[in-house]
């Protein structure tokens, strides 16, 4: 599961590309005065699922064959949407000339529906392409429903070197009640395999599931522990727009409840040696995950793929990219060299915003001078804001760094508003 919105399935993009730009419209001079430029992070979005979870709001679609009906993996355009994903990184290429890739994450859907085969051409197609860190972290997304005996291994060899297991739970009736396509013993194996295969690896729990009790949360999070992930990504269930839980929604636990698994959930994974180092992630010393934390850290990230988001910062701007939507309309127009439908400056007043909506997700916050770093805006910007959770108790900050709370942490989303533009 991406924890940032990187291929949001409600994003409007238009049927027409946006206009086409050389590196000089980028380049000209503005508002903004960045010294440097962040890590810059690259990645890419495989939409394919074997079938739409009632809950996802993310741009996925299912594998079906020409006449609609359900195909699965045999319905995937590998061979052209891998093209378009090239022609899309080469159009690309400009904006980034240059600069270091320090990590690859591949997302989705559902990117365990390649076939290896076509996960190792497309990383030595990129690898052709970008000049990647010498120890570049390259996550996967895999689920147990794709999962058979020596896929994964078959995936390190291509060059994964992280994979992110989308378990969920390991509880039938909840797995049922999420509409996954694997079981209990399949998430088993597949957790398993990875744990031979990979010599770091992700989890993705989530909790305060429909009818979802506190002992059967102890449990799920016993047998995640029991496998000794070094990360684990753990999520509430949140009902979002536009999906067939806000239409029909489910009976999930009331926030008190969900207060209280989650507490449960920080107890157990700092017993099992996990430290909690954002909102939804924790981890083993030394197995954060780079890709994620960039995000978090406000650094740049370009995104290739159908519905893909880019964040891409230049001397005088920074700006947010989306590609097309739709998977047929994607391959067309990136095929065509035209695989971007919005491109857009962020506005000035909007930047402290869209910072602190990510920094703040690290339990140890941000350093002052990474704001001015990469914003290209003075503190003054965010004086007023830091002054007010401060005196509510959501931060901590002395002349170096700024970090949540406790409180703030409990209530994230309070924290963040604060910085909204007036």
């Amino acid at each position: 599961m991406n924890t940032i919105p990187i291929a949001h399935a409600t994003t409007a993009a238009p049927a027409e590309p946006a206009p086409r730009r050389d590196i000089q419209h980028y380049m000209r001079p503005g508002l903004l005065q960045l010294q440097s430029l962040p890590p810059l992070s690259l990645y890419v979005h495989l939409p394919w699922c074997l079938k739409k979870c009632p809950y996802c709001d993310f741009n996925s679609h299912e594998a079906r064959g020409d006449g609609g009906e359900a195909a699965g993996a045999a319905a995937v355009p590998e061979q052209r949407y891998i093209d378009a994903l090239l022609a899309d990184l080469e159009s690309a290429l400009p904006l980034i000339w240059g600069r270091t890739v320090h990590s690859i994450f591949i997302g989705g859907g559902t990117p365990s529906l390649f076939s290896p085969a076509a996960i190792d051409r497309l990383i030595g197609d990129i690898r052709a392409r970008l000049r990647l860190e010498a120890d570049c972290e390259i996550t996967m997304e895999a689920n147990p429903g794709t999962f058979e005996k020596d896929r994964f291994r078959a995936y390190r060899a291509a060059g994964i070197t992280r994979l992110s297991v989308g378990v969920q739970s390991f509880n039938d009736r909840h797995l049922k009640a999420l509409g996954r396509v694997h079981d209990r013993a399949q998430a088993l194996a597949a957790v398993a395999e990875a744990a031979e295969a990979f010599d770091t690896f992700n989890l993705d729990i989530m909790y305060a599931l429909p009818g979802q009790t506190l002992h059967e949360l102890e449990e799920d999070m016993r047998t995640a522990l029991a496998l000794k992930p070094p990360h684990i990504s753990i999520y509430h269930l949140t009902i979002e727009p536009n999906t067939y839980f806000a239409k029909y929604p489910p009976a999930i636990p009331e926030d008190d409840q969900a207060y209280a698994m989650l507490d449960r959930i920080t107890e157990m994974t700092g017993q099992a040696g996990l430290a909690r180092y954002e909102i939804s992630a924790y981890a083993q010393p030394g197995h954060q995950c780079w890709h994620n934390t960039n995000y978090w850290q406000f650094g740049d990230y370009l995104g290739i793929g159908a519905g893909a988001h880019s964040k891409l910062s230049f001397a005088h701007r920074v700006v947010r990219q989306v590609r097309f939507r739709e998977p047929r309309l994607y391959m067309e127009h990136a095929l065509a060299g035209r695989p971007v439908a919005q491109d857009d400056d962020v506005k000035r007043a909007d930047l402290p915003f869209e910072f602190m909506l990510n920094a703040l997700r690290l339990r140890d916050g941000f350093a002052l001078q990474d704001f001015t770093a990469r914003t290209g805006l003075p503190l003054t910007a965010i004086a007023k804001g830091l002054q007010e959770a401060e005196r509510k108790g959501l931060i901590e900050r002395d002349m170096e760094r700024v970090r949540p709370t406790e409180r703030g942490f409990d209530f994230l989303s309070d924290l963040q508003e604060l910085f909204l533009s007036d």
